[in-house]
C-alpha cells in the first residue's frame, strides 16, 4: 500500500534533548496550584483485558487523590498543558504559525508495566515526544482506504481488529514518533520504568472537503441570487422517475434530469467566493490559535507593558498617548485576518485568546469600510515600522483613533516604548 504519509521515527540518542519542555515535575506544580479539574483537564485511565475505563471524579483534581490513582495503575491525561506550562505555550505558539493550522498537546503520565488507552486512529497528525522514561509502541497501517487521513476518530479498537504493526518500538527520552491521521497506535510502559510523553497534534478539519463544506454553501447562495436556472421549478413529474427505486430504469427523463443536476454543479465554479471562503476558515483558525508569546520587548512596545498603576491614592499614567508621529507596526502578521461578512467589515484577532482552546468566544472588532485600507496597509508594511500619519484615513483624528484602539487591542506595538517602565 501506498499512503500520502507514513509514520516517522527520530532516535535522538540524547536524554535531554527536551529537557525543559514539560516534566512530571511541572505536572506536580500545577496539580498543587489547584488549577486542574477533573474531566476538564485531567483525565484519569486505564486499560486492562481489552477494556478502557475512565476514572474521572468530579471537583479539583488535589494532589493526594492523583496521585494514589497513578499509584494504583491508572494513566494521567493533562489535556491542554499550554495552560500551565509557558514554555509548552510558545512552542505551540511557533508551530502553529508554521503549520497554518491549529497545534494543541496533551500529555501522558503511564505508570510502569501499564497501558492507559485502547487501540485507535485519530483525526490529527500527531507527533509524539517521549520527555521521560521509556514507552512500547505499536503503530498499523489503515484498515481500509475509507480510514486513510479519516475525518474523525476511531472508536476503541479491540486487538482482534487488528493485524500485525507495520512499526514497532520502545520510545526513550529524547526521541520522536510521527504517524498522520487514520494510522491505529497503541503504547504501554514497560515493567521497570514510567513513561512521560506529550503529542502534538495538528491538521485538525484542515483538508480540502472541510475547505469545500465552506465554499460549497456560499457559492449555491450566490447563484440561487445571481442565476435564473437555478431558482427555476423542478420537473413536476421527477418524483416518478427519480430515486432509489427507479435507479435501473432506462429513461430518456432519467438522463435529462442527471445531465441538468451535472450542469448546474459545473456552473457553481463560476459563483464560488473562494476567497471568501478562506477568509472564513480563517476566521476558524485564529479561534483556535493560542494567543502570541511576546518577547520581553515586544511587551515593554505593547500594552501589555503599559506602565498604568495605582499610586498616591489614585491611577496614573493611564493616557495612552499617540501621535501622528508615533511610529507602530503589527505585533505578528499572522494574528489578524479581515472578513467581509453580512453584517460588516469584521477584524477577528488572536491577542485576547484563551491559552485553554475554545474557552471563550472569537474575539474581533467590527471596524467602519473606510478603515479597512489601513489594516491592508499595516499586513502589508509588516515588519517594518510605520508613522500613524501614513495610515490611509480621512483625517488624523481617525488615524490616531484606530491605532489607539488596535494598541489597546495589543494587536499594534510601537517602536518607542509610549512611557519609560
Amino acid at each position: 500500500r501506498h499512503w500520502e504519509r507514513a509514520p516517522l521515527l527520530v532516535r535522538r540518542g540524547d536524554p535531554g534533548y527536551y529537557a525543559g519542555l514539560f516534566s512530571t515535575a511541572d505536572f506536580d506544580a500545577a496539580l498543587r496550584r489547584g488549577e486542574v479539574h477533573f474531566g476538564t483537564h485531567l483525565d484519569v485511565t486505564s486499560y486492562s483485558e481489552g477494556v478502557r475505563e475512565t476514572h474521572n471524579p468530579s471537583g479539583r483534581a488535589l494532589p493526594a487523590v492523583v496521585w494514589d490513582f497513578y499509584q494504583n495503575g491508572c494513566s494521567l491525561r493533562l489535556l491542554c498543558p499550554q495552560a500551565f506550562s509557558p514554555t509548552v505555550w510558545h512552542f505551540l505558539s511557533i508551530l502553529q504559525e508554521q503549520f497554518g493550522s491549529m497545534a494543541g498537546a496533551n500529555t501522558y503520565l503511564t505508570p510502569p508495566g501499564t497501558q492507559g488507552f485502547a487501540p485507535h486512529y485519530d483525526d490529527i497528525e500527531a507527533f509524539v515526544l517521549q520527555l521521560e522514561g521509556k514507552k512500547h509502541w505499536r503503530v498499523y497501517s489503515p484498515r481500509t482506504d475509507a480510514e486513510v487521513l479519516p475525518q474523525f476518530s476511531s472508536a476503541n479498537l479491540t486487538q482482534a481488529e487488528l493485524g500485525e504493526p507495520m512499526l514497532e518500538t520502545v520510545l526513550e527520552a529524547g526521541d520522536l514518533l510521527y504517524f498522520p491521521r487514520g494510522f491505529v497506535h497503541q503504547g504501554d510502559c514497560l515493567p521497570d520504568v514510567h513513561s512521560l510523553h506529550i503529542t502534538v497534534s495538528s491538521y485538525q478539519r484542515n483538508s480540502w472537503g472541510d475547505f469545500l463544506e465552506k465554499l460549497l454553501p456560499a457559492a449555491l447562495q450566490m447563484a440561487l441570487e445571481e442565476d435564473l436556472e437555478f431558482r427555476r421549478g423542478l420537473p413536476m413529474d421527477y418524483l416518478r422517475y427519480m430515486g432509489v427505486a427507479n435507479s435501473d430504469t432506462v429513461d430518456a427523463r432519467r438522463t435529462a434530469f442527471v445531465e441538468k443536476v451535472q450542469s448546474l454543479i459545473k456552473k457553481l465554479v463560476d459563483y464560488a467566493p473562494i476567497d471568501a471562503a478562506v477568509d472564513q476558515r480563517a476566521k476558524s483558525f485564529l479561534h483556535d490559535c493560542l494567543p502570541p508569546v511576546l518577547t520581553q520587548s515586544e511587551k515593554v512596545q505593547s500594552v501589555y507593558g503599559f506602565p498604568a498603576r495605582w499610586q498616591d491614592g489614585g491611577p496614573c499614567n493611564v493616557d495612552i498617548l499617540i501621535t501622528k508621529d508615533t511610529e507602530v507596526r503589527l505585533l505578528r502578521h499572522g494574528i489578524v485576518r479581515l472578513c467581509n461578512e453580512e453584517s460588516g467589515v469584521m477584524l477577528y484577532y488572536t491577542t485576547e485568546n484563551s491559552r485553554v482552546y475554545h474557552k471563550e468566544e472569537p474575539k474581533f472588532l467590527e471596524l467602519d469600510p473606510e478603515y479597512t485600507d489601513s489594516i491592508e496597509f499595516l499586513l502589508s508594511s509588516y515588519p517594518n515600522y510605520i508613522s500613524v500619519d501614513n495610515l490611509p484615513c480621512e483625517t488624523l483624528e481617525e488615524k490616531i483613533s484606530l491605532a489607539t484602539l488596535l494598541f489597546e487591542k495589543g494587536i499594534l506595538i510601537t517602536k518607542k516604548p509610549l512611557a519609560q517602565i
